[in-house]
């Protein structure tokens, strides 16, 4: 009886530590505020940037007044070119607008832009700083000057 109660807490607490790891490598980067002057044809564009364990895993759209039919092309095109990628290969990426939703995607593009950069800017201010060495992700820690 001990031990399964034992082995019973064991896995709690194991649970517990997945859980709060994986939000810490979630993060969700809105840019409704950062970027509410970006206008798409109809008005603001907001979206929700996921990244994941560095790299981009899913790129939503809110609540906005773009025509569903343009926002779908435009979405469609644009989305996959991000996703997969890091932050600073992201940053680098020359995307195009999509003919025929040149308005949307352009709002697109540069929410994504500001969004990826408010998250570049806060990794750097958390005293982290990813590079790559010898194929390897390496966190460097910012040294402060006395």
């Amino acid at each position: 009886m001990k031990t399964s109660r034992f082995n019973l807490v064991v896995a709690f607490a194991a649970l517990a530590a997945m859980c709060l790891t994986a939000q810490a490598q979630n993060k969700v980067v809105y840019t409704g505020e950062i970027a509410k002057k970006v206008i798409g044809y109809n008005g603001p564009t907001p979206l929700n940037i996921t990244i994941n364990n560095g790299k981009i895993a899913k790129i939503e759209v809110l609540d906005n007044e773009e025509s569903p039919r343009y926002l779908e092309k435009a979405t469609s095109k644009i989305f996959p070119q991000f996703i997969g990628k890091t932050v600073s290969e992201a940053l680098k990426l020359k995307v195009d607008a999509v003919t025929g939703a040149t308005y949307t995607s352009n709002a697109l593009l540069e929410n994504i832009r500001l969004g990826l950069q408010q998250a570049q800017k806060n990794a750097v201010k958390s005293g982290k700083k990813t590079s790559k060495k010898a194929g390897k992700n390496v966190i460097k820690k910012k040294h402060r000057r006395r």
